[in-house]
């Protein structure tokens, strides 16, 4: 019962820290640098569950677990990619842009590919799966946070750069104990597979990360809009990954459909943060100041 109330209200409070740390000028870039935001999102959206189908194909994951990893890769973006892509000399503003972007058109795409991919991997075990009522929920967990938030910094202006650092902070350690309260519920589970995830998501991180960075390179985009790309694409927000596995199982606690979220929760830091430092060498990308980091 703890976790079926904490869980949400943990992604809520995430979402609306997300919402308090933006401003008018991060939805702007649309505009201004329509080429590397609409880049990033086809990415995210596209390129993310294309790359974990492919390698699906060439590991043997159990059909629950191959549905978590899909489940996974329909997630925008996750909570630290901002402080990621700071760390690797990447174009900050960018990566907030694309994290709020991806993470509001996440209600519509999320539940759309859920559906596809229950009947394409469980098959017959599938559950019913009703996207108007996960949209819904989503709705409420991630797009409402992310509007309060946003109403929020908007009456608490004087106060917003402060606010924002502690919110930032809090938003953090919920998403730590979300993933780790994943991983102690299903720990049997996941030392029985991890001989199959473990190197099926060190795989996929550091293939995200080359495809996002040579993508930017290939369209002409500069190396600290490659990085953020990168950085995106390979960040996954896990904590919603468990959250939407909830919603799809329809059942209290944490299922085993969001044990991949929870996994890649830590695999993605441990091969994101070194990986970094290689491709901000190899691309030497000239680092974009932004505005803050969510």
């Amino acid at each position: 019962m703890i976790v079926d109330v904490a869980l949400p209200l943990s992604l809520a409070f995430i979402m609306f820290s997300l919402g308090f740390g933006l401003t008018p000028a991060d939805f702007g870039r649309v505009l201004t640098m329509p080429k590397a935001v609409a880049t990033g999102v086809v990415m995210q959206i596209v390129a993310v569950p294309l790359t974990a189908f492919v390698l699906l194909q060439l590991f043997n994951l159990p059909p629950a677990l191959a549905f978590g990893v899909m489940l996974l890769s329909f997630c925008p973006g996750g909570v630290t990619s901002n402080v990621l892509t700071k760390l690797g000399a990447g174009n900050v503003a960018l990566s907030i842009t694309l994290t709020a972007v991806v993470s509001l058109l996440s209600v519509v795409t999320v539940p759309l590919l859920v559906s596809w991919a229950a009947s394409a991997f469980l098959e017959a075990e599938a559950p019913d799966i009703n996207v108007t009522s996960i949209a819904i929920a989503m709705f409420a967990i991630t797009v409402l946070p992310v509007l309060l938030g946003l109403g929020m910094r908007k009456l608490a202006a004087a106060k917003a750069e402060k606010l924002e650092r502690v919110m930032s902070r809090v938003a953090v350690v919920l998403f730590a104990v979300i993933v780790f309260a994943a991983i102690g519920t299903n720990w049997v589970l996941i030392t029985e597979n991890f001989a199959h995830l473990g190197p099926f998501f060190v795989s996929m991180n550091i293939l995200l990360l080359v495809v996002g960075v040579l993508v930017a390179r290939v369209i002409g985009l500069s190396g600290a809009d490659g990085i953020c790309i990168a950085i995106e694409m390979g960040v996954q927000n896990a904590a919603l990954g468990i959250a939407v596995a909830g919603l799809v199982a329809n059942a209290a606690g944490i299922t085993e459909y969001a044990v991949p979220s929870a996994l890649y929760g830590i695999i993605m830091y441990l091969v994101t943060i070194p990986a970094i430092f290689i491709l901000r060498r190899l691309f030497n990308p000239v680092s974009v100041p932004g505005r803050g980091m969510t």
